[in-house]
């Protein structure tokens, strides 16, 4: 939620914005102390906030899928985002440091409290800059290369890659294993079964063969 501070009516240019930016998980959790830690460090800096954006989202999904995007498009050269920790603009090194980087460009000071960094246009800036986004290339390198280390030993092993056709939907049943024995006893057929619960009857079909192949006896022969 963006909560801008009171609007300067007296003068037509536009004054410099200081946003803070709060962001947590769930909702168990709470942005009393990051708001405090802000509120302290401005008074430190001699900084007056004049935005406030807070919302409870997990930071794995992108700045635009979350109100930090709007927020970033707002901001303006000159202006300066405040925030408790980077981690608070995202869980991925990759996401944070495509934020820094276009922040920078645009002119933007990010003040990350907790960390004492300081993103702006100097050169000190651009080469912290610059290992971030060093890192954010190792991240991204080293997941790629596990990956395909852990695909080519699932090969070696004669596994076949990829999702069982049916898997997910299957796995949904498991939940229902002692009713659809019980179905099946009575002779209750797959389609039956399917629309009870809400998946197809191939479904039903290969849960049966799965997980209730130790029973024969719950697979009559009539209505399958």
């Amino acid at each position: 939620m963006v909560m801008p501070g009171k609007k300067d009516t007296g003068t037509k240019e536009r004054l410099p914005i200081v946003a803070a930016y709060l962001r947590v998980s769930t909702d168990k959790q709470t942005i009393l102390n990051q708001k405090s830690e802000i509120i302290n460090f401005c008074k430190h800096q001699e900084l007056k906030i004049t935005m406030w954006c807070t919302e409870t989202v997990s930071g794995a999904k992108k700045e635009n899928e979350r109100e930090l995007g709007p927020l970033l498009k707002k901001l303006q050269k000159g202006d300066t985002l405040i925030i408790t920790e980077v981690s608070r603009l995202s869980r991925k090194m990759i996401n944070i440091m495509n934020i820094i980087h276009q922040s920078i460009e645009k002119g933007i000071t990010i003040h990350s409290i907790k960390e004492g960094y300081k993103f702006d246009s100097s050169i000190n800036s651009q080469v912290l800059a610059f290992a971030f986004g060093l890192c954010a290339e190792i991240e991204r390198t080293l997941i790629s290369q596990r990956t395909r280390e852990a695909l080519a030993r699932r090969r070696a092993l004669g596994i076949k890659l990829g999702r069982p056709k049916g898997s997910l939907r299957t796995g949904k049943l498991l939940a229902y294993e002692a009713e659809i024995k019980e179905l099946r006893r009575e002779g209750v057929s797959f389609q039956k079964i399917a629309m009870r619960y809400k998946v197809s009857a191939e479904t039903v079909r290969l849960f049966c063969l799965r997980y209730l192949i130790k029973t024969p006896q719950t697979f009559p022969k009539r209505n399958a």
